[in-house]
C-alpha cells in the first residue's frame, strides 16, 4: 500500500473500481492547510481521463505493472494484433486501448503494460517518434514562404499530419506519435 507521496508519473494505481495511470502530478503546500497532490489520471481500460486529488499521507492501491515489447502485426474492425518478440506468442488489443494508433505501421515495435498478477494487457504505448513515408500532399503555393506555412498531408498508415510546403509526396518524416506533429524530414 502506497501513500498520496509516492505518486509520479507512470505509477498505476486501483481507484474508483478502475485502473488509472498517473498522468501528471503536482505536489501543493498551500501556506494555510494541509498538503495535498493535484493528479490526472488516465483510465487504462477506457481511456477516460479525470483530474482527482489526494490529501497528504492518502492511501492509495499501487497496481504492480511489467513492460514488455511486442510487434505490431496488423488491425481489423475491432483491434489489434501484436506477436511477443520472445516467444511469438500473439495478443489482441482493444482500439480503445491505444492512443494514437493511427501512426502505427506493420512490424513497428510498440510497449505493452501488463498487470504483473495475471499478465492482462492494460495499455500500449508507441515510441515517442515514428519515420513514415508521404503518401499524398496538398501543393505547396508560391509565395506563401513569409511564415511558418503548414499543408496537409497523408502519410503511408492513412493519418494526417501538417508540414512544411516543402514536403512532398514520397518524403519520409519524423512524426512525434504524442500530438501528431512534424518533427523533420528524414534524408
Amino acid at each position: 500500500m502506497a501513500t498520496s507521496n509516492d505518486i509520479r508519473k507512470g505509477l498505476c494505481i486501483e481507484f474508483s473500481n478502475d485502473i488509472f495511470k498517473v498522468v501528471e502530478f503536482m505536489h501543493v503546500k498551500p501556506g494555510k492547510g494541509p498538503a495535498f497532490v493535484r493528479t490526472k489520471l488516465k483510465s487504462v481500460t477506457n481511456g477516460k481521463v479525470l483530474d482527482n486529488t489526494f490529501s497528504a499521507g492518502h492511501k492509495i492501491e499501487e497496481v504492480k505493472v511489467i513492460t514488455r515489447k511486442f510487434q505490431y502485426l496488423y488491425d481489423d474492425e475491432n483491434g489489434f494484433h501484436f506477436m511477443n518478440n520472445d516467444d511469438f506468442s500473439q495478443l489482441y488489443l482493444d482500439k480503445e486501448m491505444i492512443e494514437n494508433s493511427q501512426f502505427m505501421k506493420a512490424g513497428e515495435e510498440v510497449t505493452i503494460i501488463l498487470k504483473e498478477v495475471d499478465e492482462t494487457p492494460l495499455s500500449a504505448e508507441l515510441p515517442q517518434s515514428v519515420y513514415l513515408e508521404v503518401i499524398e500532399a496538398d501543393p505547396g503555393i508560391k509565395g506563401n514562404t513569409a511564415t511558418n506555412a503548414l499543408k496537409n498531408a497523408i502519410v503511408e498508415t492513412g493519418a494526417r499530419v501538417m508540414v512544411p510546403l516543402f514536403i512532398e509526396p514520397g518524403d519520409k518524416i519524423k512524426v512525434n506519435t504524442e500530438d501528431g506533429s512534424y518533427l523533420e524530414r528524414v534524408k
